[in-house]
């Protein structure tokens, strides 16, 4: 365990914050020794949240040489790996198994244990945290104890924010893998929004990308096959892999004027959004975004299924409301989540859709009036932020769209008396002095 004292900086380097001890840790004990000996410390993967929950405590945990694969339960399909490790290694093991995890997010270079506590998800399933089987968790007073899927703690714990504890171990139910056959293509706002409920029961997997100010989405469906099913590839024309480049230069000053992201967007979707595509592979391999070219700004909402149109019509009409500055980049993903019991999950007890919102200039994100917009108008009807992602809602306006969320505050308090797992971001949202 190695000790370091510097400034503590987040992927896109709008965070930063000075620590005195970080502690580099390998093993269990060297979490436990790290947390029994500090005042206030925090925990850290690949530091690719947009939200500041990472750090801002004197010391700091670094959990990403705490990266092994523990075992493997061949009969019941379990893999017990520890916190640090990446979704893209815990993955490609899974499916070298032939074995899945039903739900991944879009990048793998987050680390799991981070993954699991923010409530990372993919679409048409469940958070990542749904498919924990048991778990060891490292308490404020270094404690571990060990919770399995059929203690409710795990409802509390699981999305948790890194507030209750520290993951140590966490063994996955896996299921058996599956090859998905997917189209992709544009459609127009009044065709993919009415067809959603059809879809979600129609498609194993279903995906929009949002393409504000053109009046299009771009429709990802996918379908379970035969991996032995031949298709017919189509992978669009080769110049659809500059849109990145292209997005960065045309954004490039659309924080000094907004407006000419309209025009941006309808340039962007002309050139790239248009073209349909016809793909198959494991759900790792057709939809798991592999490398992310740029830093970005994110902010993402959720909503229950029912009440989503109505929240798309006003968003839409805001953001094409020329007297405001809330113009957005594209795309917005929207994607779709089941139901599930944790207590600080966005589909807590309902099935939601989530909504991104993306800022391609990371450093003007402070001036990207859409965030501000677009979480006004979720906070209107009941919607919920990603806890790593951008959001300004505090303690006042969580317990109103949490149902349990006092109940949480009531166990972390219970779980970590002295508050040694809050930074001055996670105080706030609690209401918790430090």
């Amino acid at each position: 365990m190695e000790n370091i004292s510097s400034i503590w900086i987040s992927w896109n380097e709008n965070i930063k914050h000075p620590f005195s001890n970080i502690h580099i840790v390998k093993t269990e004990e060297d979490i436990v020794d790290a947390v029994k000996g500090a005042e206030k410390i925090r925990f850290f993967g690949s530091k690719q949240s947009s939200s500041d929950i990472a750090a801002g405590t004197t010391a700091l945990i670094d959990v990403k040489e705490y990266n092994k694969i523990l075992s493997y339960d061949d009969i019941n399909r379990r893999i017990t790996v520890q916190s640090g490790i990446l979704l893209k290694d815990l993955i490609e093991s899974v499916e070298a198994k032939g074995w899945c995890i039903p739900c991944l997010p879009d990048i793998n270079t987050i680390t799991i244990g981070g993954a699991i506590a923010t409530g990372t998800h993919g679409t048409s399933g469940h958070l990542l945290s749904e498919y924990i089987f048991k778990c060891k968790l490292v308490l404020a007073d270094g404690m571990v104890i060990e919770i399995t899927n059929e203690d409710d703690l795990l409802n509390a714990v699981s999305v948790s924010i890194g507030t209750l504890g520290i993951f140590s171990e966490i063994t996955f139910q896996c299921e058996e893998s599956y090859t998905l056959h997917l189209k992709e293509g544009p459609e127009k706002d009044s065709e993919w929004l009415v067809n959603i409920k059809e879809n979600i029961v129609k498609y194993d997997f279903l995906r929009i990308l949002w393409l504000p100010h053109t009046g299009n989405g771009y429709v990802i469906k996918g379908k379970k096959i035969n991996p032995d099913k031949s298709i017919t590839t189509k992978n669009g024309p080769s110049h659809l892999k500059h849109r990145r480049a292209a997005s960065k230069l045309l954004y490039k000053h659309t924080h000094r004027f907004p407006w000419f992201t309209a025009i941006a967007n309808k340039i962007l979707y002309t050139i790239f959004f248009k073209s349909k595509k016809e793909h198959k592979g494991t759900l790792y391999q057709a939809t798991v975004t592999k490398s992310r070219g740029s830093t970005l700004e994110l902010a993402e909402w959720t909503i229950s299924l029912d009440k989503f149109p109505k929240v798309f019509a006003e968003i839409k009409k805001e953001i094409n409301n020329w007297s405001n500055n809330s113009f957005i980049h594209i795309p917005m993903d929207v994607r779709f989540v089941k139901k599930d019991k944790a207590w600080l999950s966005y589909a807590h007890n309902e099935d939601v859709v989530t909504m991104g919102c993306v800022c391609r200039n990371a450093k003007s994100a402070d001036q990207y009036e859409a965030f501000k917009t677009v979480e006004n108008i979720f906070l209107k009807y009941g919607g919920r932020p990603h806890w790593a992602k951008r959001f300004s809602a505090k303690n006042d306006e969580l317990e109103k769209i949490y149902p349990k969320w006092n109940d949480f505050k009531k166990l972390r308090k219970e779980m970590d008396p002295s508050n040694k797992f809050l930074n001055n971001h996670l105080s706030e949202i609690f209401n918790e002095s430090i």
